[in-house]
Formats: structure tokens, sequence, C-alpha cells
């Protein structure tokens, strides 16, 4: 057995010289001070591990390695894989305690220390929330640190909506961030390994699909016939073993990943003995002082064999030994996992709670939301109040998920446990939440509703930071609908209440809804006093209060067009909530990032952020309306198709919620749209309803903004409503003034549309010039037929291929397309190996074919080969 696993093992590394050789180069770049990211693709069992573990055996002599590996629990471990690691850094221990953000710091830090340092990590298809975050900031951090990390992932389990297909979306962005897959062995290595048994090789070939785990355990089982499955194969393995060593792999197979010689002592009792024999036959690996299956499916496979009785008695025991004192250090979510496999109930309501607490603590909100339904699973045990709060917690954690739809309905639960014994405090709180949870969805009335009901309740009893938190609430909801009056007063009710409970968070929170509400009235106050307040919840550490102020920062600067605050902020704003866990903040933020690319004429970006947001579909409205609106107008303004449907989706969302911010960039986008079509007549009809509103509201920005627009179809109108700054020029017939304005605030697509109402041919020219730099080329034809009107010939037609830098303005993703396009794949399976959907890659070749001045894909790369866009290339691989 021994000689036969042996020789198996070595034969692993057939066919993976060319994965080994992008290790190598990617750790030479990382000496030199390139760090890079690999991520390591593969199907379970095809050797992900083995070609890893063989490059670094390689290497240790002259590199520093630090190895973990992500969890297959119910609910994995925040930070799990660094738990392995930290036992070999102290700083990294230390970073364990503080979250994500730390744990990357610390792991970049390793890049000072000699020898060159690599990071892996294993699994991460099974990672946490709070792992997937180390890794997108070590994604964007890499650069300039000399460090290696390998995450390694199971492909064959990612679906379209697994959070680690839209990590890696984010990440293949970053030219540090390298992709590798390892292949299927092909016939003729499974018939080298077959060589020496008496099995038909092209038989196995065909039943394993090359798969080197199955080929192995298929020839280890000894059985001289291919077996139906890989269970099979596992478990006639394992029947050649003493009945001690089966039994000692029972005791391995409950204890995911892997379980400390103490404790296997515990699970295992007499058969601890067997130990030597299952490492003998290569069932079982020995690392770092813990015992662990070689293959994660030879484990399952022995884990399903069990018998139920069998498996009930291992987890109990397992229990008992991690909750006594020589538990030790045992990570609460592994008591948790335990205590549920062990169907013991006192111990999961004792666990799951505390390893959501600590999920939290971590930034890991995923899953703590799953602690807590595991918790509640058993909610009878409980009583009201107790269910109450659980289900309370629930929904914060599936709030700041952006799980908004469960949010509602876990605080629902909440709401009613809580009125069931009369508790008005903890019921209005409920409300509250509920109340902010159902915003996000677009659900107006029931928002608002809720609102008043928390204030009402909570007025009842005495003075409370719920009451003043709630005080705060109705502000952000006034503030929704326009009424900053309103929003101030009860802001400053909330302040006032804060303060006199000394309630600083509480105090921190009602500030920024002041400040949102003087923003909106362009008041200067207004973002001065979100500076201050950020600074005041950096300082005391309140990391959701400094989520939530960077947005608001963001969306204030957006919103008045101060590009100074989003240079300040925007960067951190995202780079703190993605630290953080706090995935709907950052949502947000990614969306006003497309808008604000979208207004200072950065287009490309534009899209990338917008399709960013747009990668998973959401419960919360807005980011996805800003977004889908800063998509449709770079199609629109580029001249590119599919812009109606955004729109409508846009539309069919923000319509229903009657609140301008959601409803105007929609109706000015739909505006926009038919005037570059030609078609003014569909203008009135794009905004009549929503300049009504902002009328009734009397918000002046978006009323000069509609107003413009229906002048350009011309359509006057008396509202008596006085625009200000460009819009003011513009409709005093001013266009050179409006420009002027335009380009001072950073906006050159405005600043050339306002110069399109100009009678005289220079700020004509001017305005054709910046479109055609700009590659707006319906606009740029607008203006070019109203210069042909006014007599001028030869106008220039805009940069040729020749004089193009870059050559051809193509973004990293649209030369990622590119580059397979070249490879001959088509958009399908572009879409499957970029993890984006077939429709964005019709539009990325769209956008290449007119950068390119192709009329065709085969076109499109003759051009980029001739401009030198390839290469650099790659040979393209499967994933």
């Amino acid at each position: 057995m021994a000689n036969d696993y042996r020789g198996i093992s070595t034969a692993n590394l057939l066919e993976r010289e060319a994965v080994l050789d992008g290790f190598r180069s990617a750790l030479e770049d990382a000496r030199k001070g390139h760090g890079r990211l690999v991520l390591l693709a593969g199907e379970a069992g095809v050797g992900k591990s083995t070609v890893v573990r063989a490059f670094c055996d390689e290497v240790r002599s002259s590199a520093r390695v630090l190895w973990g590996g992500c969890e297959p629990l119910f609910t994995p471990s925040p930070l799990g894989p660094f738990l392995d690691i930290a036992q070999e850094d102290a700083e990294l221990r230390a970073a364990l305690e503080h979250g994500p953000a730390e744990v990357a710091t610390a792991i970049l830090r390793a890049a000072a220390m000699k020898p060159t340092t690599i990071v892996v990590v294993e699994d991460v298809h099974w990672a946490d929330e709070a792992t997937l975050d180390v890794l997108r900031l070590l994604g964007r951090r890499l650069g300039l640190k000399g460090v290696l990390v390998v995450a390694t992932y199971r492909d064959d389990v990612l679906d379209r909506v697994h959070p680690l297909r839209v990590v890696i979306g984010e990440l293949v962005t970053h030219p540090h961030v390298q992709r590798m897959s390892v292949p299927p062995l092909t016939a003729e290595a499974v018939a080298e390994l077959a060589d020496s048994s008496e099995l038909d090789a092209v038989e196995l070939h065909r039943l394993t699909g090359g798969n080197p785990f199955f080929v192995t355990e298929v020839l280890a089982s000894g059985s001289g016939a291919v077996p139906a499955t890989v269970r099979d194969a596992v478990l006639a393995r394992a029947a050649r073993l003493s009945d001690g060593a089966r039994a000692l792999l029972d005791a391995v197979a409950i204890a995911p990943p892997r379980v400390e010689l103490w404790l296997l002592e515990a699970l295992a009792g007499e058969h601890f003995s067997s130990l030597n024999e299952c490492l003998t036959a290569g069932m079982l690996v020995e690392r770092d002082g813990a015992i662990e299956f070689r293959h994660e499916l030879a484990r399952l496979a022995i884990e399903e064999s069990l018998e139920p009785a069998r498996r009930l008695d291992l987890h109990r025991t397992a229990l008992a030994a991690l909750d006594s004192p020589n538990g030790g250090t045992s990570h609460v979510a592994r008591l948790a996992y335990h205590a549920g496999a062990a169907a013991d109930v006192d111990a999961v309501l004792r666990y799951a709670p505390a390893a959501a607490a600590r999920a939290t603590l971590l930034g890991a909100h995923r899953e703590a939301a799953a602690h807590y339904a595991r918790a509640l699973r058993h909610g009878d045990r409980l009583t009201p109040g107790e269910r109450g709060d659980l289900f309370r917690e629930q929904a914060n954690a599936l709030l700041l998920t952006e799980q908004l739809e469960e949010s509602i309905a876990a605080v629902t639960r909440a709401i009613e446990e809580y009125r069931e014994i009369g508790d008005r405090l903890r019921e209005g709180d409920a409300l509250r939440i509920r109340s902010i949870v159902a915003w996000g969805p677009g659900y107006i009335e029931a928002c608002t509703r809720d609102g008043w009901d928390a204030v009402s309740l909570l007025e009842s009893v005495p003075a409370s930071r719920e009451l003043a938190l709630a005080y705060a609430q109705l502000s952000d909801l006034h503030r929704e609908v326009e009424d900053t009056a309103a929003a101030r007063v009860w802001a400053v009710k909330g302040i006032e209440l804060g303060r006199r409970l000394g309630a600083r968070d509480v105090e921190i929170r009602a500030t920024t809804e002041l400040g949102g509400a003087e923003v909106l009235d362009r008041d200067p106050a207004g973002p001065i006093r979100l500076e201050e307040a950020l600074s005041t919840a950096r300082a005391a550490g309140l990391v959701a209060p400094v989520g939530r102020l960077y947005l608001f920062l963001n969306w204030a600067g957006m919103l008045t067009r101060d590009y100074t605050i989003t240079d300040r902020h925007l960067a951190d704003g995202l780079q703190h909530c993605s630290d953080h866990g706090l995935e709907l903040y950052r949502l947000i933020q990614l969306a006003f990032a497309a808008r604000i690319a979208l207004d200072r004429g950065h287009w490309d970006e534009a899209a990338d952020h917008a399709n960013a947001a747009l990668r998973v579909q959401r419960s919360a409205t807005t980011p996805r309306i800003i977004a889908l609106v800063a998509l449709a107008l770079v199609r629109a303004r580029r001249g590119d198709p599919d812009v109606r449907a955004v729109l409508d989706e846009a539309w069919a969302l923000a319509e229903p919620t009657g609140e301008i911010h959601r409803m105007s960039p929609v109706a000015l986008a739909r505006a926009e749209v038919a005037w570059l079509a030609g078609r003014h007549e569909d203008i009135a009809l794009a905004t009549d309803a929503v300049l009504d509103l902002a009328v009734a509201r009397l918000r002046p920005w978006p009323i000069a903004e509609l107003l413009c627009w229906r002048r350009r179809a011309g359509i006057h109108d008396e509202v008596g409503v006085e625009p200000h700054g460009p819009f003011a020029a513009e409709a005093a017939g001013d266009s050179v003034s409006a420009a002027e304005q335009w380009t001072q605030i950073g906006c050159p697509y405005e600043a050339a549309l306002a110069l399109v109402g100009a009678d005289e041919e220079e700020p004509l020219r001017r305005a054709l010039e910046e479109l055609q730099r700009l590659g707006a080329r319906p606009a740029a034809a607008i203006v070019a037929r109203r210069l042909q009107e006014r007599g001028v010939r030869n106008l220039r037609r805009g940069p040729r291929p020749s004089t193009r830098s870059n050559e051809a303005h193509l973004t990293t993703r649209e030369l990622q397309v590119l580059a397979l396009l070249a490879d001959g794949l088509r958009n399908a399976a572009i879409a499957e190996r970029l993890f984006v959907s077939p429709r964005t890659v019709d539009h990325h070749v769209a956008a290449i074919l007119r950068k390119l001045d192709a009329q065709s894909r085969g076109e499109a790369v003759a051009e980029a080969g001739r401009l030198g866009l390839l290469q650099d290339r790659q040979p393209a691989k499967p994933i």
C-alpha cells in the first residue's frame, strides 16, 4: 500500500510544469518588489494543493511560507485560514482581533522581511466574508510589495451569485492579480499512472475525467476493477485497513478541516494507536501538529458513510472535549458547528450567538447572520424577549450584507416577539430598524409608517438612546423626500438627546442627518459638519458610523459636483467599507463612483464602476438606479447599443418610490437620450412628472437641470424657481459663460453641451473638438451638422488610430476581452472566463470595435496587432 501510494503521489505532478512555471515567475516578480496574487482554480481533486505544496517545497529554502486553509463548516470561522497562519506570525495573531484591514496590513508588512514571503490560502470557495475582504485588500495593495499570495479554489462549485465570484470579478482587473488553472490529466498521463495495474487505462480516463484524485483512489483501492463512484474507491481503500484504523478515520472525518492530536486522542480513544497505520497507508497526513485527510473528497466519503448514531456520538465527544479546559483557544465557531451536529440544543444556544458576536466584531456579517439563524432554529427553547433579541441582531447583520428582504423578515419577527411581552422600548427600536431596512428596496410608505410608530412608542417610555436614534431616522426619512426643514428639526432633537445621554455614537448619527439636510439646501455648513463628524467618529473607532459618513460625504460631492470632496473621501470610503464588511455602504459608494467618473469625463472608469455595482443583483434600489443610469449614459454618449432597456429597468425601480433623488437621474438620462436621437418630442414626456414633483418640493438643482433639457427641446417653462450656476447662464443665453463654469467645476461633457446652443462658429468648433476627444459621437454629429448648416466645411472627424494613445484608449477589461478575442473565443466563452454576463461582453466587444474603427472581430484583432496591443498576451487557458 505504501509503495503504491508514494508512486501515485509523485505522479500527481504529471503535466503540472506549466503551473509550476507560473508560480516561479510570480515569485520572481515578488522578489523584485512586485507583489502578486495568484488565483488558482480547478475542480475538486484535480491537484491544486499538490502542485502548490510541490512549489513551496521547491523554494522553501529561499522563501518563507505561511499556509492556511478555509473550513467546510456549516458556517465558516471568520478569518479561519489566518488563524492557521498566525501560529507562525505573532503580529498576525494580534491583527486577528481587529478584522480584515489589520490582517492584510500585517501580511503586507511581511514584505519588508527576508526571505520573500509566500502566503497560501486554500479552498477560498469556503471562505468567510472577512477572509474574502482580506483577499480584496491584498489584491488592491500588492503591486509594490514583495509578497506572493496564492489562493486556491474550486471553480466547479461557484454559481453566478457566489461571493467569491464577485471578488474574483473585482480582482482580475488589477495588473498584479493573475489567474491560473490546474487542468485534468490527459489520457496519456492516466495511461502512464495505470501502467502497472490491470485496469483499462482508456476506461479509467473516461470514468474519472482525468481527475488525479479520482485516478489515485481507483488505483489505490486495489479492487482490480473501476468502481462506479469515487466514494466506492475511497471506502474500498479504507476497508483494507484494520478496525482500529477505520475507527480513527471516522474520528478525523467529523472534525474538518483538521484535528489536533489531543482532540483526536479524545475522539478515537483506544484506536488512537492506529494513527501510524493511516498515515502509512496515505489516507491521512500530518501537517503542523494536526491530522487531516489528504483530500476533502476522501473525508466526505468517510463522513457520509458513517451510521447516524456513530456520527452523533463523535460530534458529542468533540463538543465535550472542545468545551473542556483542554479546549484552550478553540474558536466558538467550531463549538457551534459540533453543537449543531451533535443535536445539543443547549450548546447551540450557548455558542451560536457567541460565534455570531465574534463574527460581527471581525466584519463577517454574513457568517454572523448564519449563526443567528442556527440559534433561532431552536427558538422554541427561548423566551419571547430572547428570541426577539436574536432576530433583531440577525436583521442588523443581514442589513449590513445587503440581504434586505431577509432582514425585513427577521426584524418583523422581532417586533412580534417584543409586542407579545409588551416591551415598548425594544419594539420601538425594532420598528426603527425595519424603517431603515425597508427604505432600501423602496418600500417608502411602509418605512415612513414604521419611523413614526417607532418615535410614538419610544416617547411613551423614559428617554433612551433608542429614542434619539428614532429621531435621527425620522430626519433621514424627511431628507429622502426633500423636506429639509423637518429633517433639520428631527436631527437636532436626536443630537440634543444623544448628547444629554452621553451616547456619542447616537449624536454622530443624528449629526450625519443634519449635515445631509444642509447639503440638500446648498448650505456650506453641511459638508463641513460631515467632515467634523467623520473625524470624531474615526477617533472613537466607530466603524459603521464612519462608513455612513463616508457615504454622505461622497453623496454630497456627487450631488453638488464638488469633486474636492470626493477626491478626499471616495477611495477611503470604499476602502473602509470593504475592510469592515459594510457591503451596502460600499455598494452605494461604488455607484457614486460610476456617476462621478461619468460627470468628470472618465467614461471607461464609469462603465467599469457601474458594471461592478451591477454584477450581483441586490435589493437596494438606489445604487442600482445610479449605476444603471451611469452605464446607460456612457453607452448613449458613445453611440453604443442597449441603452433603452437599461433605463427602463432604472425607471421601473425609481418611479414607485416617488422620491426625487431616485426619479430625477433617470428622467434626465431619458431626456438626454431622446435629445441625442433627435426625438425632442419625447423630452417632455420623460420629464413632466419629475419636474412637477421637484417644483412642489422646491428643489433648485434638479429643477434647473430638467429645465435645461426642456429648453434644448424648445420647451420654455415658468416654474417660479430660479436656476443657478451654469444652468442660469445657459438659460440667460450665455453659452460661453455656462461652458466656462462647467469647465471650472470639472465636467467637460456638460461644458461642451452648453456650447451647442451658441450661434458663433468658434464656440461650436470648441464643442466639436471636446466631444470628439471624449468619444461622444452622437453629440459630436449634432454639432457638426449645426456647423455645416452655417456653411462650415472640412470639419475634422476626430482622432484616428495612428494618433491614439494607449494605443486606442482601451480599458484594462477591454484589453482582457481583446486578448481572448485573439484566442478565438466567442462571447459566451469570454463571459464564463471573466465571470461576467454575455451581455456585458457584448458591450465590451462593441466598444473595442468602435475604438479600433473595426467592422469585425477579426479586423479588431488585426488592428490591435498592428498597434502592439497584443504583445504581452498570454495564450488562453481553460478556467
